[in-house]
């Protein structure tokens, strides 16, 4: 009888331990989502907003022909396809105002095609 009370109380505190685990008193969020259309010669949004450290994911959305979203100074090259979407996650390491174009070329006014990156802390 002493056997089965021991091990009712150790199969007690197994299934506390398991269902603790993973659980650390904070929630985790979901990274923010910014969506971004690339349409012939635009983004848009044309300027977005990040701040240092913190992750979004960015979707960019082909709304014509093949674009990407192409930032090197922050790491960033995101292809996508004719009508398609693609998504990169990106945690900004610096602050800054930084450039993104274009990165495939998509027709006579791909030179003019950019968006701005402000990073703030």
């Amino acid at each position: 009888m002493k056997l089965s009370y021991a091990m009712k109380v150790i199969l007690v505190g197994f299934l506390v331990a398991l269902t603790s685990l993973g659980h650390t008193g904070e929630a985790q969020t979901a990274p923010k989502r910014i969506e971004i259309t690339a349409k012939r010669f635009t983004f848009q949004p044309a300027k977005i907003t990040l701040k240092k450290g913190e992750p979004v994911v960015l979707v960019v959305k082909s709304a014509d022909v093949a674009h990407s979203l192409r930032c090197r100074e922050l790491n960033l090259d995101i292809k996508v396809n004719k009508g398609a979407a693609a998504e990169a996650p990106i945690t900004p390491a610096k602050t800054g105002d930084f450039i993104a174009h274009c990165g495939v070329f998509c027709g006579s006014g791909h030179g003019e095609m950019v968006m701005s990156i402000h990073v703030e802390d």
